[in-house]
Order: C-alpha cells, then sequence, then structure tokens
C-alpha cells in the first residue's frame, strides 16, 4: 500500500529581513526533507512576512506619513513571482526531490498578495495560490486574488492545493478545491488559537483528505527594534503561537498540534486512507446531489485592463504601443 512521508514546518520571519528569513526557510526545508519526507509545508507569509501587530498608522479616514513609511518597509520585503527568493526555494525542491508549499508575500505591481507557491521535484514552480480574502486589516495590505490562481497540483501519487488562513472557512471555496480532488489540503496559516485545530479536523472529514496545517511561531524579538507591535516590545512576548497540526481524512491527529516553540511536524500518510474515508462520504461525489445544488465557478483572471479588440476581426496585428493602437475599428482588416 502506498505511504508518503510530509512534514509541516513551524517557525517565523524575520520581519523586514528577507534574506534572512529565506536562509531560515532554507534550513528548516533541509530539517524537514532530512526526516524523509517529500512533501513540506511552510506557514502563511513566512517570506515576506507577518506583521502581527502592526497598524499601518490607519484610522477610518486617515493614514499616517509613519504608517505609509512602515508600509513602504513591508512592500519591499515582499518577493517577486518569478525572482531571485522563487527561484532559490524552486532550486531548493529540486535539491532535495520534495514537493514544496511556501506562504510568501507577493508583490505584483504596486499592490501586495498573500500567496501560497507549489514547487516540484524538479525545480519548476508548479503554480500559485493568490489568497482570496484576506481579513480585517489584512485587506489594507494586501490585494485580493481571483480565481486564475486556485490550482490542484498533481503529484504523481496525490493531489495538493492550499487554502490559506480563513478562506479555510469559506464553504464555497472549499467546495470549489474538493472538486478539483484535493488529497492533501495545505493550510498554512498565522491563526493559532485553540479552536483553530476544530477546523482543521472538519475539513479533513469533509473533504476526507489530508490537512496539513503550518502556523508561525513569532516573537517580538524577530521585529526590528523600532517597530512596535500593539502587544508590547518584550522580546520575549509571543505574538503568534503556533497551532501546527497533520490530520487524516477521517480525523485522526497524526502529528502536532505543536506550541510555544518552532519546530517540524512529520508523519507517514497511509494514502490507501482516502478510499476508505470517501467509501461512504464523497463531498462532491455520490454525496454531491448536484440535482439540487450546483456552484459556478469563475476561474478567469480578471487583468485591470484588456484590449478590447484584440483577437477580433478588427486586430490588424499592429501593436498597441506603435501609435496606431491595437485593432483600430476605423482601419479595419
Amino acid at each position: 500500500m502506498s505511504r508518503l512521508t510530509v512534514a509541516v514546518v513551524q517557525a517565523g520571519s524575520c520581519l523586514f529581513d528577507t534574506a534572512r528569513t529565506l536562509a531560515k526557510a532554507q534550513a528548516l526545508v533541509r530539517q524537514a526533507a532530512a526526516t524523509g519526507a517529500r512533501v513540506v509545508v511552510l506557514p502563511e507569509a513566512f517570506l515576506g512576512g507577518y506583521p502581527k501587530g502592526l497598524d499601518f498608522g490607519v484610522t477610518v479616514g486617515a493614514r499616517s506619513a509613519a504608517g505609509r513609511e512602515q508600509f513602504r518597509r513591508y512592500f519591499e520585503s515582499a518577493i517577486d513571482v518569478p525572482g531571485p527568493e522563487s527561484e532559490a526555494l524552486g532550486a531548493l525542491a529540486g535539491e532535495l526531490g520534495v514537493h514544496l508549499v511556501v506562504g510568501v508575500v507577493e508583490r505584483g505591481g504596486g499592490t501586495l498578495y498573500c500567496t501560497a507557491l507549489f514547487f516540484g521535484p524538479d525545480g519548476a514552480l508548479l503554480g500559485k495560490h493568490r489568497k482570496l480574502m484576506p481579513t480585517g486589516l489584512e485587506r489594507l495590505i494586501w490585494g485580493f486574488g481571483d480565481g486564475s490562481t486556485m490550482p490542484a497540483v498533481d503529484t504523481g501519487e496525490v493531489r495538493l492545493g492550499a487554502a490559506i488562513c480563513w478562506e479555510n472557512y469559506m464553504p464555497l471555496f472549499r467546495t470549489a478545491m474538493y472538486s478539483k480532488g484535493v488529497e492533501l489540503w495545505c493550510a498554512p496559516t498565522v491563526d493559532d488559537r485553540p479552536v483553530w485545530q476544530s477546523t482543521m479536523t472538519h475539513v479533513a472529514l469533509e473533504g476526507r483528505c489530508f490537512v496539513l496545517s503550518a502556523c508561525q511561531y513569532l516573537r517580538r524579538a524577530a521585529l526590528p527594534d523600532d517597530v512596535h507591535p500593539v502587544q508590547g516590545d518584550d522580546p520575549d512576548t509571543v505574538l503568534i503561537n503556533g497551532g501546527s497540526v497533520i490530520i487524516s481524512p477521517l480525523g485522526e491527529v497524526l502529528a502536532g498540534p505543536l506550541r510555544d516553540a518552532e519546530g517540524v511536524l512529520t508523519a507517514e500518510l497511509d494514502l490507501g486512507e482516502l478510499a476508505r474515508a470517501r467509501f461512504d462520504f464523497d463531498v462532491t461525489g455520490h454525496y454531491a446531489r448536484p440535482d439540487v445544488f450546483t456552484l459556478l465557478v469563475d476561474d478567469r483572471a480578471k487583468p485591470p485592463a484588456s484590449r478590447m479588440w484584440e483577437g477580433t476581426p478588427y486586430d490588424d496585428g499592429v501593436p498597441s504601443d506603435s501609435g496606431r493602437g491595437l485593432g483600430d475599428p476605423l482601419h479595419p482588416r
């Protein structure tokens, strides 16, 4: 029977220090791979950082100059995809022969996105998922993903998918991902509440999938001295307290929850459990009732600008920056 060893990493970013955080991520992935893990998951916003306790100088109707400067630092800590950091992570996945799922803060033009990146054992970037719905003040610092970045990645043994933090509370999102056949549900998060494990157990039971939840463990000491979170400046103050966990398709806790420290959790998965669990419940299969319920998913990319005439009979093939414009309706072919 097929078995697969997986790992989730619990650790905190070095806020505003991307190079140091990348080096930390590389060391932790090596540690996880040394256990025999062939799938490794890192927490939400690990590369780029989750600025727990910062308000970016915002009140309703006003933004401060100091807050704008803080956002500049955060923006410069984010990564481009593709870019040097994503290439380094891909190279690491290729060197170790693992599938790697990493939470990052991604720059897209002038906007930041909370993103999960998927790398294959050949080092290739296999896909990315941009968080659809940032929560609370996250909406100020992160943009909204669209349906074009909701991949299910086939490893040859299982299919990987990701829901970032409170996306796991979105039943329609979960249904869309279940319909893609996700078998290893990766949940990068910063939700350290004890009740989070209940959510992960529900997802495992509902989706009849293995759940790999990787949470940050972050102390005040990881923030620069000139940054002052609302929790205070004691370096030992815990800002995010972990809770990483691995759960089976029938709700058994296979590893964790890990709290009060950084670390790596591993579990050997019996992939036969997927079929055994779906024997009596397949949420988008024999238990779905599509005659009563349907879900329409728009998986098109939503660019901020598009050319109305491109690809139509009025497309004259002239580049849009040529001075004539593309597809001038007054000069059809």
